[in-house]
Parts: structure tokens; sequence; C-alpha cells
């Protein structure tokens, strides 16, 4: 896991796509289970979001009050801010499958100027 609090990915800006995906980890600590959390939804976001993400790591030992943001009753806990609706994941995020059905990314998303179109999809 990165020391920094907020982890932006190929420099695009989230407020300049419609296409950003915003996540939220929250952990409690650098446990095996955070790191392996944080790797897994790093890398399926490198595979099948190519850039159009960021990922923001809220550690609950350093800030426990913001468990109440998201409502978070567990940790590792994944949430998805963007696109709505919000969605969460609790735990290591190893089922790709899974993870990738419950945050309902397809592969358009990762491509979201085909033939040089916007294509509109609802989320």
């Amino acid at each position: 896991m990165k020391k920094t609090p907020a982890v932006s990915h190929k420099g695009k800006s989230t407020a300049a796509t419609p296409w950003a995906w915003e996540l939220r980890l929250y952990v409690a600590g650098r446990t095996p289970k955070s790191v392996a959390a944080f790797r897994n939804i790093e890398r399926l976001c490198q595979e099948h979001l190519q850039g159009l993400y960021h990922i923001e790591v809220i550690d609950l030992m350093k800030n426990p009050q913001l468990a109440q943001t998201d409502q978070i009753v567990a940790v590792p806990t994944l949430v998805r801010q963007r696109p709505a609706p919000t969605r969460k994941i609790i735990g290591t995020l190893s089922n790709t499958e899974g993870v990738l059905g419950a945050l309902d990314i397809r592969r358009y998303d990762a491509e979201p100027l085909a033939n040089g179109k916007r294509e509109n999809h609802v989320h």
C-alpha cells in the first residue's frame, strides 16, 4: 500500500472526465488484508479502467471519525463513490469476477470514446 492517503493514477483528473471512477478504500492500519485489498483494487483498475479512476485510501486507525461518512462497519471496505449509485464491497477484493460484477465494471468503461463518440450508459 502506498503511504499517501490518496492515490491518483495516470495523471487523469477525476473532475475533468465524466467517466471517472472515484473509489474509497477504508482500512485499519497496514494489515495483510488491507494491503491485499489495495493491491487487488489497484490491479483491477489498471486492467479495466485504464487511468479513469482515483483511489482514496482512508486509514481508520488515524481517522476513525471518517467511518461514519460511508457507514463503514468492517474493514477493508471499498466504496464506489462515482459513478452513482454508491456500492460497497467488504474484504480483500480477491474475487476478480465478483468485484467487477459488484462494481458494475464492463469493458466499455475502459473505452469511453468508441468510434470517436461518447456512448451514454446508465449506471
